[in-house]
């Protein structure tokens, strides 16, 4: 297989391993803020981003060498992580609005129950 090839390949590999696992983490974190566990969903809304920064990082190193005069061929594989990567980069946003909405309820709930002055 020809090196550049090679290199596309093991960087979208591990564009999806780390998306995916941000996926993980980010389910989690929703599994979490069903039961108003807050705490628990932060924790793994943490390992989330820091997974899918090292996807994002694998790509931005990707596009670099690119600019720098590496060429490199059109990958299926390739465009196929990058739209996972950005497609659970979206959901992750989404649990990040859900933890908000949740710690305002929460804090709510107290204000009403007379725990907060």
């Amino acid at each position: 297989m020809d090196e550049s090839i090679d290199q596309t390949v093991q960087a979208a590999m591990s564009i999806i391993l780390n998306a995916g696992d941000a996926r993980e983490e980010n389910l989690e974190a929703i599994k979490y803020l069903t039961e108003f566990n807050i705490t628990a969903a932060q924790a793994s809304l943490k390992t989330a981003h820091q997974k899918i920064t090292e996807a994002h990082k694998v790509q931005t190193n990707q596009i670099q060498e690119e600019t720098r005069g590496k060429k490199s061929e059109y990958s299926l594989l390739f465009a196929h992580a990058q739209d996972t990567m950005m497609t659970i980069n979206s959901e992750i946003l989404l649990t990040e609005s859900f933890l908000k909405v949740f710690e305002a309820y929460e804090k709510r709930l107290r204000l009403v129950e007379g725990e907060l002055k």
